[in-house]
């Protein structure tokens, strides 16, 4: 399949590519020239989605993913095309025009009388239907809505009509939704958009308002029982501190722990002081004598006596003192422990006499260490009592201050939840004072007519319809089977093609005029091919003399290559015999009218058999279900060829078609070389596979093929 081959079929039909399209421009110019103008209006509502100057005072608008904005407008748009909507257009339109006198379109034929009653009752039940956004009810085909309904079919006002009629779309990347009517009137175009619009708006900002309100309204009360849960547990907390003395827990414990590092600080100090001092006083009466223990003793007792009631006053300051650690408590105890000490020094110097000589000193000291020994064990005393006291307060801190966090942590968990409901609270009220609202920014109006599209039309028409036909044509070529050229022949029977002969135009072509003088010019291109094929047979003869002429059908042409032939032998002065073969179809004898007859030459008569008469070159046949073979022995017919041989230079038998195989099959038993006929424009389907596949089985006995009545010039080349 060639590309060259596709243009000579569009050559072939160029009178269609040029009719069709004729046919199709005329057809069109008239079917557009009545078509009425349209009328386009358009209007743009500001949805506030991508606003920035919105979104300053709506929190909600800001936090729009850039992802999430191509939603929000399809979301939008599908509401716009709800048929609601749809329905809420359509009513105004029926509205206006039973209530105006200058209607957009005239009532149909069915409802063009309708009284005044009925148009009232009309406009009633469309205003209910338009104030709930209701459809008609059509369920019961006899009831007046769904006459109703007709009526708004008829004049074109029904959803449907409507749906095609308005077109709803986003301009690009903007904020801007366009609403666009294309009808016969320019007032009913601008009529419907603003319709459109103005409901949708009125729709979608009554529905967000009564959202937003009920949405506040819950928001509040949730705040409010939020609030209450706050205060009663905030309550509860000051009840508990109250009655348990709380001022600050966490203050009251860090002074409890401060009081109680300082006091143990001074209880071990305390203790070191009596421990040191009890050791000192044993070591100093260790060294005495009996006597002098005795005199000491004696001397302990009276500074005990002597002492009680200034330690008894030190004591108190001092317990004042821990308790209550501040400068004063503590000067005054250090000046009652100064009173004591110097009680204890007075008491010593009222021994004026001292028994025992030389141990005046270890009495000295025997007294100091007393004196410390004694305040020692009154501070330690003093002090541990102050600790268990503070541990004691300390341990009444815990359980109040596992309950105050308890509180604490119900008040933090109220707060939150509190703090939670009133942004989303304020967050609402400020939406709904502020939120994005549908704004119808551009109004419609009546515009001039659109640009009549006829002439577009018309043009369109004619390059489809064109192209259409080239379509088909192309399909045609490409389902196209048929074989018309020798390369294709070779291809599909991968067999040779010896050559191909031009289509010999005429409806009936006689053989005997066929090389006369006057279709000399006609002839002459079929002449040089034959040269071509007479030239290949040469080549596939190599020397043989007996040439039969086949076709796998009938009527493809096998006479006039046989008799072509022998046309050509002739005109290079061979001596050439012409044998019809072809028993069914004698057409050679038909045309020449022969002298000699196969049924005559080749009989079987069992005597000496007379050669044939110098100059004759033409064998026919009677006609008639007959075979050679029934005619003579096989033998028999051999020798008569060999006779004929020896008499002529080429012997071309034209055979029965392949179709009667078993005819055709006895004239290839007699010699070396066949050829065989295709008719150009033929597909080799069915039967004549089975004919490709019984030539290929013949080997190197079958030369080839002649392609015939082809169409166009080819190489005069043998293709294999």
């Amino acid at each position: 399949m060639e590309l060259k081959d596709f243009f000579k079929l569009l050559f072939k039909y160029l009178p269609v590519l040029i009719i069709v399209p004729i046919i199709t421009v005329v057809v069109t110019f008239f079917a557009t020239k009545k078509l009425p103008k349209q009328f386009i209006s358009t209007g743009q509502i500001s949805t506030g989605i991508t606003d920035q100057s919105r979104q300053l005072i709506d929190p909600l608008g800001g936090a729009l993913q850039e992802s999430k904005v191509s939603s929000e407008f399809s979301n939008l748009m599908e509401l716009m095309k709800l048929k609601k909507m749809v329905d809420m257009v359509s009513y105004n339109l029926i509205i206006h025009d039973l209530s105006s006198n200058t209607p957009f379109r005239p009532l149909p034929a069915n409802y063009k009388y309708m009284s005044a009653e009925e148009k009232v009752d009309a406009i009633g039940i469309f205003t209910g239907k338009l104030q709930k956004l209701e459809p008609l009810n059509i369920s019961v085909a006899s009831s007046h809505e769904s006459w109703l309904n007709g009526l708004l079919v008829d004049i074109g006002y029904d959803s449907r009509t409507l749906v095609k009629t308005i077109d709803i779309s986003r301009d690009e990347n903007s904020d801007f939704i366009k609403v666009q009517a294309t009808t016969e009137n320019a007032e009913l175009s601008a009529f419907m958009v603003n319709t459109y619009c103005d409901g949708f708006i009125e729709y979608r900002n009554g529905a967000d308002r009564k959202n937003q309100d009920a949405s506040t309204t819950a928001l509040g009360n949730l705040l409010a029982q939020k609030k209450a849960v706050l205060d009663s547990v905030t309550q509860e907390l000051q009840t508990y501190k109250i009655a348990n003395g709380v001022l600050n827990l966490e203050e009251q414990s860090k002074a409890i722990q401060a009081q109680l590092v300082t006091t143990t600080d001074l209880l071990l100090q305390a203790r070191k002081e009596a421990d040191a001092d009890a050791g000192a006083i044993a070591g100093i009466k260790a060294d005495f004598t009996p006597e002098t223990r005795k005199y000491a003793e004696a001397v302990t007792v009276k500074l005990n006596t002597d002492v009680t009631e200034a330690q008894a006053k030190w004591e108190f300051a001092l317990e004042q003192s821990l308790r209550n650690p501040t400068d004063a408590n503590k000067k005054t105890a250090d000046s009652l422990k100064a009173q004591v000490v110097a009680r204890a020094n007075n008491t010593n110097d009222s021994f004026i006499s001292n028994p025992l000589v030389g141990k005046d000193k270890q009495l000295d000291n025997l007294r100091e260490y007393l004196i410390k020994y004694d305040l020692a064990k009154s501070s330690k005393k003093a002090i541990q009592d102050r600790v268990d006291f503070l541990n004691g307060e300390y341990k009444k801190l815990v359980p109040l201050d596992a309950n105050i966090k308890t509180y604490t942590s119900a008040i933090e968990l109220a707060t939150k939840e509190y703090t939670d409901i009133s942004n989303r609270y304020y967050a609402a009220t400020l939406a709904s004072n502020a939120g994005s609202k549908l704004l119808l920014v551009v109004r419609a109006v009546p515009d001039i007519a659109e640009p009549s599209k006829a002439k577009l039309l018309v043009i369109i028409s004619g390059v489809l319809s064109f192209v259409f036909c080239l379509i088909i044509m192309f399909i045609l070529f490409y389902l196209d089977d048929a074989i018309r050229h020798p390369l294709q022949l070779a291809n599909k029977t991968n067999m040779p093609v010896l050559g191909f002969l031009n289509l010999i135009k005429g409806h009936d072509i006689d053989l005997r005029k066929l090389w006369e003088v006057e279709n000399m010019a006609k002839m002459q291109q079929f002449k040089d091919l034959l040269r071509s094929v007479r030239f290949e047979i040469d080549q596939e003869l190599q020397g043989e003399k007996v040439l039969v002429v086949t076709s796998i059908g009938d009527s493809e042409g096998k006479t006039l290559l046989a008799v072509s032939l022998a046309y050509s032998y002739a005109m290079i002065n061979k001596r050439v015999l012409l044998i019809d073969g072809n028993f069914e179809h004698p057409g050679i004898s038909e045309t020449v009218y022969p002298q000699y007859f196969v049924e005559e030459v080749f009989k079987n008569t069992g005597g000496y058999r007379a050669p044939l008469p110098a100059g004759t070159s033409v064998i026919g046949n009677q006609g008639g279900d007959v075979t050679l073979l029934e005619m003579s022995d096989e033998k028999s017919i051999r020798e008569r060829l060999d006779d004929l041989k020896k008499a002529y230079d080429i012997i071309v038998i034209e055979a029965p078609s392949l179709t009667a195989l078993s005819k055709a099959k006895e004239w290839f038993v007699f010699t070396t070389k066949f050829v065989a006929v295709f008719e150009a424009g033929q597909s080799i389907v069915n039967g004549k596979k089975q004919m490709v596949k019984y030539l290929q089985r013949m080997d190197s006995k079958f030369a080839g093929w002649v392609l015939n009545k082809t169409m166009a010039n080819g190489k005069k080349k043998r293709r294999r």
